[in-house]
């Protein structure tokens, strides 16, 4: 039976190892990250704060970013799923009527956990198709699902002419005990000017009802950047696209 065990364990640790590499960059979010690789974590212009959503659009709570932004007169960058674009299309065009830019989160928000590169790449341009084909506009950005930017993922976002970028400070509002004050401090705790922030528009892949969180949120955020001086917008205008 020991004998048995070891065997087995010697043939998965091949596929476990495989499996560790591709997964790897899946710490993208530490702040190591943000000092060797500051434009893949979203630092731009210090004088700027980009803000930015993941995992819509949703009919049900996308049009209410929508309105709190032209309210506080903000325009932000939305990490849309493929498979929502399909389904939601009027969301995406309101989202980009009303000045935001829409990148791409994906096709769906899976875990990589083993590689799978051509799958990766017809994932990443059916998404980036679809979000072209619907907006007629191409999109520039790309955010992993989870932040896990694994390396079949960077090659397929670039295939697909796509830059993956990540965030620089979250809200932590996905979680079940998420308030509009826990997401608030979570943001402002962390924000430096160059920053990006990551808020989700949806309950999609998270907490049931955790978006309201986040949009209770929105205001005192925005008014803190503006207070310390800091404009905040897409990152379209974050200063972090190459030349």
């Amino acid at each position: 039976m020991v004998t048995s065990s070891r065997r087995t364990a010697a043939a998965l640790a091949p596929v476990a190892a495989v499996a560790a590499a591709h997964v790897a960059p899946a710490a993208t979010w530490l702040p190591v990250v943000r000092r060797r690789f500051p434009r893949l974590a979203g630092v731009g212009d210090p004088a700027h704060v980009a803000l930015t959503f993941d995992d819509g659009p949703d009919p049900g709570s996308t049009p209410r970013f929508l309105d709190a932004l032209e309210e506080l007169g903000v325009r932000a960058t939305f990490f849309v799923l493929g498979d929502g674009v399909v389904r939601h299309p009027a969301v995406v065009r309101e989202t980009v009527r009303r000045g935001h830019e829409v990148a791409v989160h994906g096709w769906s928000h899976e875990r990589p956990w083993l590689p799978a590169p051509g799958d990766d790449v017809r994932a990443l341009a059916r998404a980036a198709g679809a979000v072209r084909e619907l907006t007629g506009r191409c999109p520039r950005w790309y955010r992993p699902p989870y932040g896990i930017l694994t390396s079949g993922r960077w090659a397929a976002a670039r295939t697909a002419g796509l830059r993956p970028v990540l965030w620089t400070v979250w809200g932590r509002d996905w979680t079940p005990g998420a308030t509009p004050a826990s997401v608030r401090a979570a943001v402002t705790a962390g924000l430096r000017g160059g920053g990006t922030v990551l808020l989700h528009d949806t309950d999609r892949m998270a907490a049931p009802e955790c978006w309201r969180a986040a949009l209770g949120a929105l205001p005192d955020i925005v008014r803190r950047c503006r207070e310390a001086g800091l404009s905040v917008g897409p990152l379209a205008e974050h200063g972090t696209a190459p030349p």
